[in-house]
């Protein structure tokens, strides 16, 4: 099926084309990291993680989040986004892969990697991450193309394959997990050395995952025939509401508990973040921006009137995409990092080779989600499930309406 990836307008090979150059600029610059070492990032002996494990952090909870199509469809026998669910595979499969590629370029020599593999270590929670990384990954693209297979043969799908999906489910939550024992097998750094970081990261992954996905499948709509059903898209933007104030409300629990206990090692990494110490204060108006933008994503998601309409929308995923990506991205990693347990403050940003080399990544992953989603949408026209319904359904066996004409017999 990927020969369908080869057919497309001027603007489809435009935009290959574009992806194709940044990876190429992206590449010059982990050629010279791979030269030069890793003294050409920010990072340094005190900050020893940087922006490439932060990406790590968010994309994770990326690839999680196809769960919140997966599961009401197998679970719950939600039809509604029966056609949506191969999206979010697909994107799973993306977002994995670039996890894995900030793994490569954040250890510096691509060869050690295979330290974790050909001389594993099953006391090290990194070794776990990394297995199930890949497993989850392997998952997807073996359920999702199977699935696209039987669909373009127009076949239902395999009954042996509903173990691999239900396996698939429960590693969602699996990778997210492991991700935050990460950081909290780590009892230095008293801002991530908490129970219920782990619960953190699936909130911020089940509103932020699904806000990107819900974002580039609204692209998708507009370069292809392929509609969202409407059922199934204001279920989804429910989800991400209800995900989003929960993600809040664990954040204001760390708080509660940090200032409240007056707990040193707890309150010194949010004032750092949020106030500023000792002259520093690098990220105060970042951290400040993230609190300004949950607010007004949770005040338009909650209210039905800015959640249903269309328009403004795509505008209110972007502001809950950028504010958990700063919670998520660089503040919960710096926050972990400073203060030092000198009660000093060792700066970090992003130096402007390793912002070229997550540039890469992320454009390699652009790329993966345009190829898939291309054969997918091409396959979803040749089923004649590209049209959406006048009801908002994609097609007639994912419809869970009942026109007024079948209603009035029944209630008469």
């Amino acid at each position: 099926m990927l020969e369908l990836a080869l057919k497309g307008s001027k603007r489809y090979y435009a935009w290959v084309a574009f992806l194709l150059v940044l990876i190429g600029i992206g590449a010059l610059a982990y050629l010279n990291q791979l030269m030069v070492g890793l003294k050409t990032t920010g990072m340094s002996r005190d900050v020893s993680w940087g922006f490439y494990i932060s990406q790590l952090t968010y994309l994770v909870g990326l690839a999680a989040s196809g769960v919140m199509i997966v599961l009401p469809n197998y679970f719950h026998g939600y039809k509604a986004n029966k056609h949506m669910v191969i999206f979010g595979e697909f994107m799973a499969i993306a977002a994995c892969i670039m996890c894995l590629l900030f793994v490569v370029v954040d250890i510096g020599q691509p060869s050690r990697m295979m330290n974790m593999f050909l001389h594993p270590s099953p006391n090290s929670v990194l070794f776990w991450d990394a297995m199930v990384i890949n497993g989850y990954l392997f998952l997807n693209l073996f359920v999702g193309w199977t699935c696209l297979t039987a669909d373009r043969a127009n076949l239902s799908h395999p009954k042996w394959l509903k173990p691999f999906i239900y396996i698939s489910i429960i590693w969602a939550f699996s990778i997210h997990t492991v991700t935050a024992f990460l950081y909290q097998g780590l009892p230095g750094r008293h801002y991530w050395l908490t129970a219920i970081l782990a619960a953190r990261f699936l909130a911020s992954a089940f509103c932020a995952g699904p806000a990107i996905l819900t974002l580039v499948m609204l692209v998708t709509e507009r370069v292809t025939t392929f509609k969202m059903p409407k059922n199934a898209l204001k279920t989804l933007v429910k989800i991400i509401a209800y995900a989003m104030c929960v993600n809040m409300f664990f954040f204001a629990l760390e708080v509660f508990t940090a200032f409240y206990s007056n707990m040193p090692g707890h309150m010194h990494p949010l004032v750092y973040l949020f106030a500023g110490a000792h002259g520093h204060h690098e990220l105060v108006g970042l951290m400040w921006t993230f609190i300004g933008f949950a607010a007004i994503s949770i005040t338009l998601l909650v209210t039905p009137k800015f959640r249903n309409n269309m328009k403004l929308l795509p505008w209110t995923l972007v502001i809950l995409v950028i504010a958990t990506w700063l919670d998520k991205g660089l503040g919960l990693l710096i926050g972990g990092f400073n203060p030092t347990p000198f009660d000093t403050i060792t700066p970090y940003w992003p130096t402007g080779k390793e912002l070229l080399v997550s540039m890469m990544i992320y454009a390699i992953g652009a790329l993966i989600v345009t190829i898939l989603f291309k054969v997918a949408t091409e396959v979803k026209q040749e089923m004649g499930h590209s049209q959406a319904l006048p009801c908002g359904c994609s097609t007639e066996d994912a419809c869970n309406c009942t026109s007024a004409e079948e209603e009035t017999p029944a209630e008469a």
